[in-house]
């Protein structure tokens, strides 16, 4: 008996095709790019150097882009990764054609596949207002199958407690490492900070990815309409045009917090929509990676 579905392994099959192709497509575009100093930093290469031995020039890469490459291997990085993956009931609220867990979990699984196909480990973690799966960082190709079997499995649960289980998380990461966090950090903003801040004080790196959908933002609605609070299944009915104001403000205020708080503690904050192209994320990664 197989240990997946076959519509787990098609599933499976699509989401690494995507995440391999969406690495890939954004690797290529970053040799036409301002930022194509930063590829040797995050190619499976690194520039070769006059003077070293050329058995491991990569004549390949000469003869196609006249540069010098040398091969990079795997002992030659040190970079150990998390990916912390918020999947509470609010991440799976969708707008348009694609909710907040989908565009989170392309994410998680583009920096999983470039993360491995650079050598450097990639761990997860899964949670809600708990841990609900954990996976340590390791650099072999054969494990984002592992991975992203989890990612692509994961449900709607629970309401959002941050606190609570990266808390835990941060007590359980015993070597220094880039922790990358993607939610929608429906939660106490005070709470999230005193969470991102415990990872800063054992000596990570920090990078938030903030997934909003355009609607929470912008509250665009055009009539009067019943929320329903997924978390909890509260209901209200509004005219949203006449709330529209305050709600904005009060957003605002959330985010320019968080971004003023993360600044303060060296923690990379990015606010991203549910429209942003991956590729743009994965550029504010590979800056963060470049500077640790």
């Amino acid at each position: 008996m197989p240990l997946l579905s076959e519509e787990t392994l098609a599933r499976l099959n699509k989401f690494q095709l995507m995440a391999k192709s969406i690495v890939e497509g954004f690797l290529v575009g970053l040799h036409k790019s301002p930022y194509h100093g930063f590829s040797a930093e995050f190619s499976d290469h690194r520039q070769y150097n006059p003077g070293e031995p050329l058995k491991d020039l990569d004549w390949k890469i000469l003869a196609k882009t006249e540069r010098y490459y040398i091969k990079r291997y795997e002992e030659e990085t040190n970079l150990r990764s998390y990916v912390l993956l918020d999947h509470s009931k609010s991440m799976f609220f969708s707008s348009g054609k694609e909710s907040k867990i989908e565009y989170a979990t392309q994410l998680a699984g583009a920096l999983i596949w470039l993360m491995i196909s650079q050598k450097d480990a990639a761990g997860l973690y899964t949670f809600n207002n708990k841990i609900t799966s954990a996976y340590p960082p390791k650099a072999i190709r054969s494990y984002t199958s592992q991975l992203f079997t989890a990612l692509i499995n994961l449900k709607a649960d629970d309401k959002t407690d941050l606190l609570t289980p990266l808390h835990q998380i941060a007590e359980l990461i015993k070597k220094r490492s880039l922790i990358i966090l993607i939610s929608d950090l429906l939660d106490d903003p005070e709470k999230i900070m005193e969470s991102l801040k415990h990872f800063r004080a054992r000596n990570n790196e920090v990078l938030v990815f903030h997934i909003v959908d355009p609607k929470e933002e912008k509250f665009d609605y055009k009539r009067e309409a019943q929320f329903i609070d997924s978390e909890t299944g509260e209901k209200i009915t509004v005219s949203p045009w006449q709330i529209r104001k305050e709600y904005q403000e009060n957003y605002h205020y959330f985010t320019d917090y968080l971004k003023k708080e993360c600044y303060k503690h060296q923690i990379e904050y990015n606010p991203v929509d549910t429209y942003t192209p991956i590729e743009d994320l994965l550029l504010k990664y590979l800056i963060k990676r470049n500077k640790g």
